[in-house]
């Protein structure tokens, strides 16, 4: 928490990077492993069947992480600031707009947070890099020794953004009305709610059109390298 009494959450995916870190992950994870691309794509076909069928995100979210079930959680984490290391020196890696949207919070005193469906092992050398305050995000049930169930607490989609941003401006001690919120898609739309002012960064029409009627702020979607 730091000092002007302000807080600016931010989506991860496509709209502070812009990969969807946990696909991208799950590639890097897989290769690893000794993966042909075999096991990946039956992944991902099966995530694109459910989106097609139009099972909720959150469902969508929990089947991920089922992906996972009996690795061990430090390995994982251990990967995930391998796959960061790499990601981060990518030419078109971040949404320029928005990583200097976090430097002009950071700047102004402002507590900086990131809010997303992806889990800490692609989010917490993240928010490092960036200097975030906190991370809220799906967090994997791990079990003994060590090892992921395949289970999850709470998948940080839709309205469980919305409740976990709302509970941490709380738990701060901040106005809401005085917060801000940076989101790129129509599920964005719960957390964009409970800030008093929103940003959408362009892409998703849905939430362009919700942002023009209501006279918010639209960010490019230009990437470009970290700095």
């Amino acid at each position: 928490m730091r000092s002007s009494g302000r807080a600016a959450f931010f989506d991860v995916d496509e709209t502070v990077i812009k990969a969807k870190s946990m696909f991208d992950f799950l590639r890097f994870w897989l290769d690893t492993r000794g993966d042909d691309g075999t096991a990946y794509e039956r992944a991902m076909s099966d995530i694109k069947t459910m989106a097609a069928d139009d099972v909720p995100r959150s469902e969508i979210n929990r089947s991920y992480y089922r992906l996972y079930t009996g690795s061990s959680y430090d390995e994982l984490l251990t990967a995930g600031r391998a796959w960061y290391a790499a990601y981060r020196t990518g030419s078109a890696a971040f949404v320029k707009a928005t990583v200097r949207a976090v430097e002009v919070h950071r700047a102004a005193g402002d507590s900086v947070g990131l809010v997303s469906g992806s889990f800490p092992a692609c989010l917490r050398p993240l928010a490092e890099d960036l200097g975030a305050d906190v991370v809220l995000c799906t967090e994997p049930v791990v079990g003994d020794g060590g090892l992921l169930t395949g289970e999850v607490v709470t998948p940080m989609i839709g309205a469980a953004k919305a409740s976990a941003v709302a509970a941490t401006i709380s738990g701060w001690g901040f106005s809401a009305a005085e917060c801000f919120g940076y989101g790129d898609h129509a599920t964005d739309l719960d957390m964009l709610s409970v800030v008093g002012n929103p940003r959408a960064v362009e892409g998703d029409p849905v939430l362009v059109r919700h942002a023009r009627a209501r006279g918010w702020p639209i960010l490019s979607a230009q990437t470009g390298p970290l700095h």
